[in-house]
């Protein structure tokens, strides 16, 4: 089991409003046939249930709202989430965890879900996940994460129960799927772990450095870079052979933070659907697969569509970006009218396959 993602990060000084905008590939060519769900979770129920290594899901502090994307269904935890305080988490590269399954351990898809269960900033992610690892790493795993809030994001990698963790300083980075990113620019870190010596060689793997080689509109450093520019971006990185579903999260610090999911195959085939998190948020069955299903019926019917309906869904995506952009600019938090946002998105998407 591994799970890669291609990840674009943009810092607040070249984006509109001061946000942070972070964009994901998930990249598996064994997996184009696998659906990716989109689920939600309520404080309640966010904890429930059995992790995906076979650890238990401790607390460690109040409850959050979640955004879970799976990168297969019947998994517990998921490769990108993020929360209700703006917080968002991806997986950007996974090895040496197939053996790790059913065992008293955490994948790092569990690390994701519960460290956006609990983080209330990048600062606090960032701890929870080299926690974590510190106490139910696997020996065998290697692991990268991309850690973000409106303010910060951090690089974070993991080899068996041992962690170091970079912030990122470079205006906007491309972050690999391969390899491990943190080498020897690390912040922090397992405890007695010697700054000096390259985390990612010590831990024998090769080292993957973080790049400003882009995709799509490239940040002009003036504060205009847009979540459109983003998904421009991922369309042009994705791959037809090895793309599967992609996400934008566009976090900000003084407004609401919009979470944007394709849930099919291939941004360069897919359009973005957003989710906010508002009073009592309803997402649409249609991003779960449901019972004796292999597909959800929102993949489903996107690997049945017409090449045309992609043409009139940009259009509505388009619409949907002023839209929001336009709400955003007015309101400083999400109201109930945006409770069905992601859900009525999905279902208008729909009509245009069936």
């Amino acid at each position: 089991m591994s799970f890669n993602g291609d990840c674009f990060v943009v810092l607040p000084a070249n984006c509109v409003d001061g946000s942070l905008i972070i964009g994901r590939n998930a990249e598996d060519p064994e997996s184009l046939g696998v659906s990716s769900e989109v689920c939600f979770y309520d404080v309640s129920e966010v904890l429930e249930g059995k992790t995906d290594g076979g650890a238990s899901a401790e607390a460690t502090g109040d409850a959050l709202r979640v955004i879970l994307q799976k990168p297969q269904p019947g998994l517990w935890g998921g490769d990108f989430g993020a929360n209700e305080r703006g917080v968002a988490v991806g997986l950007t590269w996974t090895a040496g965890e197939k053996e790790a399954k059913d065992s008293d351990s955490l994948l790092g898809t569990d690390i994701v879900r519960l460290t956006v269960a609990v983080a209330v900033d990048v600062d606090a992610a960032v701890d929870r996940i080299g926690d974590l690892v510190a106490s139910h790493g696997y020996d065998t795993s290697k692991l990268n994460f991309i850690v973000c809030d409106s303010s910060a994001a951090w690089s974070v990698s993991c080899a068996g129960k041992v962690w170091a963790a970079e912030k990122l300083e470079a205006s906007f980075l491309r972050l690999p799927s391969g390899g491990l990113v943190v080498t020897t620019g690390f912040s922090k870190s397992s405890e007695g772990l010697e700054a000096a010596s390259s985390f990612a060689a010590a831990h024998d793997a090769e080292a993957q450095t973080p790049a400003e080689e882009w995709s799509g509109p490239k940040p002009a450093g003036d504060g205009s870079y847009t979540q459109h520019d983003m998904f421009e971006t991922l369309r042009a990185a994705s791959q037809a052979t090895s793309s599967r579903a992609a996400n934008v999260s566009v976090l900000s610090g003084k407004g609401i933070s919009c979470h944007w999911f394709t849930g099919t195959p291939n941004a360069a085939e897919s359009v973005f659907k957003p989710f906010v998190f508002a009073p009592k948020p309803r997402i649409s069955p249609l991003t779960q697969v449901q019972a004796e299903a292999e597909l959800t019926l929102l993949h489903k019917l996107h690997s049945q569509r017409k090449p045309a309906a992609l043409e009139h869904l940009r259009s509505l995506e388009k619409s949907c970006v002023d839209e929001l952009n336009n709400y955003f600019s007015l309101q400083d938090h999400a109201s109930e009218e945006l409770d069905e946002l992601l859900k009525d998105c999905v279902e208008a998407e729909v009509k245009f396959y069936r």
